[in-house]
């Protein structure tokens, strides 16, 4: 089970502060993981500028240009945000039983380890 899945608040842990122009300290949600890269694309992080050769499209609107959108970081330098403390936490699993219509099965479930309460 991974500890970063998508839609997760999480928050920059490394690299260069705001201060100097760089993105640790910033938060946002994720919007993609690339389990086979270990990087996470984060809303509002680690923004870069792609050239985007011109074109038309069917309808004869021009597109390209130059534009700014997220690029990947690598999983390590992103920590979860616990949802009562709001900061940077780390995450374990603990095993419950669940029932459900009569039957039991065990459940793994992440939780913020300092504050315990469940993801």
């Amino acid at each position: 089970m991974a500890n970063i899945k998508k839609g997760d608040l999480v928050q920059v842990i490394s690299g260069r502060s705001q201060a100097r122009g760089g993105d640790r300290g910033k938060q946002g949600k994720v919007i993609e993981v690339l389990v086979d890269q270990n990087r996470v694309v984060v809303e509002g992080v680690n923004y870069v500028t792609k050239h985007v050769r011109v074109g038309q499209t069917q309808r004869g609107s021009k597109t390209g240009g130059i534009e700014t959108h997220e690029a990947p970081i690598h999983v390590s330098n992103v920590a979860i945000v616990d949802p009562e403390t709001k900061k940077p936490t780390r995450v374990g699993f603990r095993n419950e039983t669940v029932t459900k219509d009569g039957v039991t099965k065990t459940v793994r479930v992440r939780y913020a380890k300092k504050s315990g309460k469940d993801l």
